[in-house]
């Protein structure tokens, strides 16, 4: 593995041209205890990132093949005695096997890298218990936020971030040195007490994401039952048709726009709330209802899960001529219209709907990948805040514009037939308009003169009722003061 693309720190490390008794911490030796698949990733990031490495395992002679060949491997008890720092790359299970190295360990750093199978599985945490078995050591959490193979791979191409905590300061700048040095950020978590949740990080599962696919699968199931009673059941109570043969495409593809666009609402809708907030009490120090507030910040997975949506339900219409229910459908029409002797078929309005409705649509999604493409941390750390807010906000809210107008296209003039009115329910794209439009229409109103400058004052620091100091010149030249309510 070339040692450039990884030996490269992100962070400077900290200078020792002025302490001649310093070792600099590229050029340290490092122990590594273990020779599972995160103890070869660790000895392989730390020989290019200039650590001379030591690993210590039980069977040396057979695992040396697996280590790069500027490690040393040898016994545990070989490997303890020739560094002073020690990552711990064992299961949690096997800490006592190292209770006979507890006299050489002595006044060792020893650096946790474990992790749990479950949340809160143990009472203590896995770095409290080590600090527990070997209380002559200095224990360290770290490292066990970042998978083998970003230490592989390097840490551009993973989470740069090395979460530290421990009782003893000067370990954990001794750890974050070398951190910093193999190419990542080490955090400051504090004391041992916060092992517990450094542990817990690894285990959960898109903690962020939980609200919104809940969202995203009740307005599925939602739609989905709405068009099932139009498309399925109301053909068959009312004409006695079988058309069950919808749900798998017909019914999905119908379901999935409108989870796709009233989710992309839902992603402007706090934004609205947020400044009629702060219009009505006329401060931005006022905080948010917490509903609102985790709303505000779920917008971002809201968005993609919208833009997931809009994908699927592309890729479902183009794949709805190629059904055998389709090609049935286009030969009983061919067929009807032959015995019927209809020469001409074109409807001029039909074919500009249908041009239109499909144009825009593709403008909407062109849109919609934009923004999902910018949202990534790879993409948005490019990019300043003005060119940031501008896409997600302005180029958002053209997005939300232009699939309005999909819709709306799509409708054209079914709104007003009354044969669309099934069991009197009207037409879903009606219903997926009322949120959207709601946040246009207030966005339009924002966008007046008078509103928009008075809610740019509020989030500059204006706040309604407060007085401020201010200062007039005099008849004669002088100043004098004086004070008046800032909401005059």
């Amino acid at each position: 593995m070339s040692r450039g693309d990884m030996a490269k720190p992100l962070l400077g490390h900290r200078s020792t041209e002025g302490d001649p008794g310093a070792t600099p911490a590229s050029g340290r030796t490092i122990g590594v205890l273990g020779s599972g698949d995160f103890a070869r990733s660790l000895a392989i990031r730390l020989v290019c990132s200039g650590f001379k490495v030591v690993v210590g395992s039980r069977n040396p002679k057979r695992k040396a093949s697996l280590f790069p060949s500027a490690a040393e491997v040898t016994f545990q008890a070989e490997a303890v005695k020739k560094t002073d720092v020690i990552f711990v790359a064992v299961f949690r299970e096997h800490y006592s096997t190292l209770c006979d190295l507890a006299d050489v360990l002595a006044g060792k750093i020893l650096v946790d890298v474990s992790n749990n199978t479950e949340i809160n599985h143990h009472k203590e945490s896995n770095a409290e218990y080590l600090a527990s078995l070997f209380p002559a050591c200095t224990v360290v959490k770290g490292f066990n936020v970042v998978s083998a193979w970003t230490l592989q791979s390097g840490a551009r191409d993973g989470n740069k971030q090395v979460l530290i905590c421990s009782n003893n300061q000067e370990a954990k700048r001794t750890v974050a040195e070398i951190a910093q040095v193999m190419g990542f950020t080490p955090v400051d978590m504090g004391c041992m007490s916060s092992a517990c949740e450094i542990e817990n990080i690894p285990l959960r599962l898109l903690p962020a994401w939980k609200i919104p696919i809940f969202l995203a699968l009740g307005l599925f199931l939602c739609f989905f039952t709405y068009n099932l009673i139009r498309q399925v059941i109301h053909p068959f109570i009312r004409e006695q048709k079988n058309k069950l043969y919808k749900i798998p495409i017909e019914v999905v593809n119908t379901t999935l726009p409108c989870v796709s666009y009233v989710m992309l609402s839902l992603v402007y809708l706090p934004g609205v709330l947020a400044a009629c907030s702060q219009l009505y009490y006329g401060t931005k120090y006022r905080r948010f209802p917490d509903w609102l507030d985790q709303w505000l910040q779920h917008r971002k997975q809201i968005g993609l899960l919208s833009f997931f949506c809009a994908a699927l339900h592309a890729v479902y219409s183009l794949c709805l001529p190629m059904r055998r229910s389709h090609r049935y459908l286009l030969i009983e029409t061919a067929v009807k219209q032959a015995m019927e002797k209809k020469m001409n078929i074109w409807v001029e309005e039909e074919v500009w709907r249908m041009e239109i409705y499909i144009s825009v649509g593709i403008i909407a999604l062109g849109l919609l990948s934009l923004l999902a493409i910018t949202s990534l941390p790879s993409i948005a750390n490019s990019l300043n805040w003005r060119e940031f807010s501008f896409i997600q906000s302005s180029l958002g809210f053209i997005a939300l514009v232009v699939s309005t107008l999909h819709t709306l296209t799509y409708g054209w003039s079914r709104a007003f037939d009354e044969n669309q009115y099934k069991f009197y329910l009207p037409p879903t794209y009606t219903l997926t308009l009322l949120v959207p439009c709601t946040v246009i229409i207030a966005k339009v109103i924002f966008s007046l003169p008078c509103i928009r400058h008075r809610l740019l004052r509020i989030r500059r620091g204006w706040e309604k009722g407060r007085y401020v100091k201010f200062v007039l010149p005099s008849a004669t030249g002088e100043y004098s003061s004086g004070e008046t309510s800032s909401n005059v």
